[in-house]
């Protein structure tokens, strides 16, 4: 099984799509960063609704946007790859253009703007993976994806930055940096339709066969992947809901856990990703949960210190929990590109994406049920879910796939 040896930055760009692309991600990804995690504030201060009817628009236009997944993935199956990406940016343009148009106490323009934010914001991981996986293949594929998550969370992390400089100025400023997000995701569409990506003719299968034969099931994986992205919203929600609710820690706790997680994930996400390259995949995935469930118990374990420590060992144990995200994230995408031919790679991508956009979108409920029960309700399940999920995942047994003509994938790894 071949390895990847060395990190080559001019590799690691050519196989994430080419410069002009990289570019794309970093504009886009600084867009999201100064609009999303003020979105809530935005809808509160600036168009004067309530707190609970903006949260729930919100939620409510993520969970629909999951609505789009299918489509997306029969478009990319038809051989678009920048095309969809850039779509997935433009529809994001209209959002926020919904948002600078929406009047005061208009709920409906604001839930509609949600809506289209959220359909972008579904429908851009799996075109970009689609990309990838059409430019690059084997190892490097895995590399790329990873750089590229690497990338995107350096620069969400300066679009947050910038914006909560920026906040002292009130609603003028929350509206211009509604507008500069726009601009920025126009700036990217453009940026990433140039780049005119498309699958290869001689890899596509026949048109009836491309529309006929389903993508692999993976029912184990994906099921398993609702509980896995749990661990994408414990540095948002668990931890500071545990921190400040439950051992009255300052608040300065939870934004050291953040940073800590974010700047984790820009240093080590391609470096662990090439050391975890000499494993299989599916062997990789599996681990990342046994990592994620220690973490849970190392939280637990933390909680029940006296309070003078509990705090500090909860933010230890927070960099246990950002490997095992870093190890996940490398691995799960990865494995559902080996996994599915070339022609049903879109269904298959928009089928993991769909798992992954319902997980993301019950975690915050599950968790905010689970934590007033205590430390052990809400860790203790999390870490027992988790394991059971690495078990589902360690035991699946890949699916033999026709590949009405197309050139077979290598298998090795998976």
């Amino acid at each position: 099984m071949a390895t990847i040896t060395g990190i080559q930055p001019r590799v690691l760009v050519r196989a994430s799509g080419g410069p002009r692309y990289v570019v794309a991600l970093a504009v886009d990804a600084l867009g999201t960063g100064l609009l999303r995690p003020f979105l809530l504030l935005y809808g509160v201060t600036v168009l004067r609704l309530s707190a609970p009817v903006t949260g729930t628009a919100m939620t409510v236009g993520i969970v629909a946007g999951l609505v789009c997944m299918p489509a997306v993935g029969r478009w990319l199956d038809r051989g678009a790859r920048s095309t969809v990406v850039a779509a997935s940016m433009l529809v994001r343009v209209l959002g926020v253009a919904l948002l600078l148009a929406a009047p005061e106490g208009h709920i409906w323009l604001f839930a509609t703007a949600s809506l289209f934010l959220g359909i972008g914001n579904q429908a851009w991981p799996a075109a970009h993976a689609a990309l990838v996986a059409t430019v690059a293949h084997g190892r490097e594929r895995d590399t790329a994806l990873a750089g590229a998550r690497a990338l995107r969370n350096a620069a969400l992390g300066v679009g947050a930055l910038l914006a909560t400089a920026c906040m002292a100025g009130g609603t003028t400023t929350l509206r211009a940096l509604a507008a500069v997000t726009a601009l920025a995701y126009l700036a990217a569409a453009a940026l990433a339709w140039s780049v005119h990506v498309h699958a290869h003719p001689a890899e596509a299968a026949p048109a009836k066969d491309r529309d006929d034969e389903p993508a692999p099931r993976m029912l184990a994986l994906l099921a398993a992947n609702v509980i896995y992205v749990f661990c994408l919203n414990v540095p948002e929600i668990a931890l500071p809901l545990v921190l400040v609710t439950q051992l009255h820690a300052s608040p300065v706790w939870p934004a050291v856990v953040f940073v800590s997680n974010t700047a984790l994930v820009v240093t080590l996400q391609v470096p662990v990703t090439v050391l975890m390259s000499r494993f299989s995949r599916r062997t990789v995935l599996a681990l990342s949960g046994v990592v994620l469930a220690a973490s849970y118990l190392g939280f637990l374990a933390a909680t029940s210190l006296g309070h003078g420590w509990a705090t500090a060992a909860v933010a230890a144990v927070s960099v246990v929990c950002t490997i095992g995200e870093i190890i996940y994230a490398g691995s799960a995408t990865a494995l559902v590109t080996a996994l599915a031919p070339t022609h049903v790679l879109g269904r298959a991508l928009a089928r993991f994406q769909l798992s992954t956009g319902f997980g993301l979108a019950v975690s915050p409920a599950v968790i905010t049920t689970l934590a007033p029960h205590g430390p052990a309700a809400l860790w203790g399940s999390l870490a027992a879910a988790t394991l059971l999920s690495a078990s589902a995942v360690a035991t699946e047994k890949d699916q033999a796939t026709r590949f009405s003509g197309c050139r077979p994938r290598a298998r090795a790894g998976l």
